[in-house]
């Protein structure tokens, strides 16, 4: 059986060659870009690792072979679902490959804005010294860390953040109140989450409800001191509402790996807020993480082929 790469950003495919021909399957590399150009790499593949090219209802359903679909990552946007669903197909995705990396990043987004150091590399870059912050800027242990979401990155998040004597909170619907006693969060709604939050990093998938959860309502009210982290999903967040917020000094500061829109535009109004902390969709990478994804989608590619049980089927 043929199995489809139908894109990737990776050096080589040597881990997954390694997996999947051992295994008995053949792997085949392709870097489409358009539905069609995966239609047509894809017509006799039983199985596709997919990055970023996009899995349409169309392309589901003109893909008669096809048996799983493994998604590169932990969001499956590009991917359709419902389709796959609909023709028994199942979709997976790999969630816990870069747990460490991304809780670390949003931690160091976090610190970086609490204590103003991108504020006061400009400053000391620009010819002024000054030993005490332009904006106010409270000891950390007076601080609240929260997440929106409290699965495996937002626990491994505020498991760093409790190490500086933080206090700490989630808003989760999906989890029990047991657990959040147990590992000594406060449990708050999402309205509570708002207004208690001094640094708020989000830990959610994009869903309907979810998209544009952070907009000029929400962000309206934060406390003017507050921090947002997004290293999430960029369609969390109405990223000119953010702008403009910022812009207003509505909250204080955002840390923002994950864009609406990627690349970044030249003209998106984030690049001109000094109070904004962006990088490049970097929050997932180190070169441990690389070679872990790589394996661990071409291992569910093994088991769904061999009929084996999935680890990480996507439920819809």
């Amino acid at each position: 059986m043929k199995v489809l790469v139908s894109d990737y950003g990776f050096a080589n495919l040597d881990i997954e060659r390694q997996v999947i021909t051992h295994a008995g399957f053949e792997l085949v590399a392709a870097q489409c870009k358009t539905a069609d150009e995966v239609v047509a790499a894809g017509v006799d593949a039983a199985a596709l690792l997919v990055q970023w090219a996009p899995i349409t209802r169309e392309v589901i359903a003109k893909l008669l072979q096809c048996r799983l679909i493994v998604r590169y990552g932990i969001g499956v946007d590009n991917v359709y679902v419902v389709a796959a669903k609909a023709r028994g197909i199942p979709v997976c995705n790999v969630p816990d490959y870069c747990i460490e990396e991304v809780a670390d990043h949003a931690m160091a987004m976090a610190l970086a804005l609490a204590r103003q150091l991108p504020q006061v590399d400009r400053r000391v870059r620009g010819g002024v010294w000054k030993i005490t912050p332009d904006a106010a800027m409270p000891a950390l242990g007076d601080m609240t860390f929260a997440t929106a979401g409290l699965g495996r990155i937002a626990r491994a998040f505020l498991t760093r953040a409790r190490a500086f004597g933080v206090r700490l909170a989630a808003f989760d619907p999906f989890v029990p109140a047991e657990v959040f006693a147990a590992e000594g969060i406060a449990q708050l709604t999402l309205e509570q989450l708002l207004q208690q939050a001094d640094v708020l990093s989000l830990h959610l998938p994009l869903t309907p409800q979810t998209r544009g959860l952070i907009n000029l309502s929400t962000l309206a009210k934060m406390k003017c001191s507050a921090i947002l982290i997004n290293t999430a999903r960029g369609g969390l967040v109405d990223g000119a509402a953010l702008a403009a917020a910022l812009q207003n000094r509505v909250i204080a500061g955002a840390g923002v790996d994950v864009f609406e829109a990627e690349p970044l535009p030249q003209d998106h109004p984030l690049r001109q807020c000094d109070n904004a902390l962006l990088t490049s969709h970097i929050g997932w990478f180190s070169e441990r993480s690389v070679p872990k994804l790589q394996r661990l989608a071409a291992e569910e590619v093994v088991r769904g082929l061999r009929g084996e049980p999935l680890k990480n089927k996507v439920l819809v």
